[in-house]
C-alpha cells in the first residue's frame, strides 16, 4: 500500500475517475468493478455507470485488490478463561 500512496500525488479531497483509479492500483476498470461488486453493491444496490473516488477509497480497494495476493490463513485468538 506505500506504492500506492506514492503513486497518489493528490490531495486528501481530489477524486479519481475509474479509469484512474484502476491505473493507481495497477488494475483493469474490470477489475475495479468485479472488486466493487463483490464488496460493495448488491443485487438491491447496483452499481451505477461512473463512480469517482477518493484517496481513502483507492486504499480500501487496494486491500481487496490483494487479497487474492495472500495466503489464506485461519487465525484463531485465545480467549481468557472467565472466572
Amino acid at each position: 500500500m506505500a506504492s500506492l500512496m506514492a503513486k497518489l500525488k493528490r490531495s486528501g479531497n481530489q477524486l479519481y475517475t475509474e479509469a484512474e483509479a484502476a491505473t493507481a492500483l495497477g488494475i483493469s476498470v474490470a477489475r475495479l468493478h468485479q472488486l466493487l461488486d463483490e464488496h460493495i453493491f448488491t443485487k438491491d444496490s447496483q452499481r451505477p455507470s461512473s463512480i469517482q473516488f477518493t484517496s481513502s477509497d483507492l486504499l480500501l480497494l487496494s486491500y481487496w485488490s490483494q487479497e487474492t495476493k495472500r495466503p489464506v490463513k485461519h487465525e484463531v485468538i485465545a480467549m481468557p478463561k472467565r472466572n
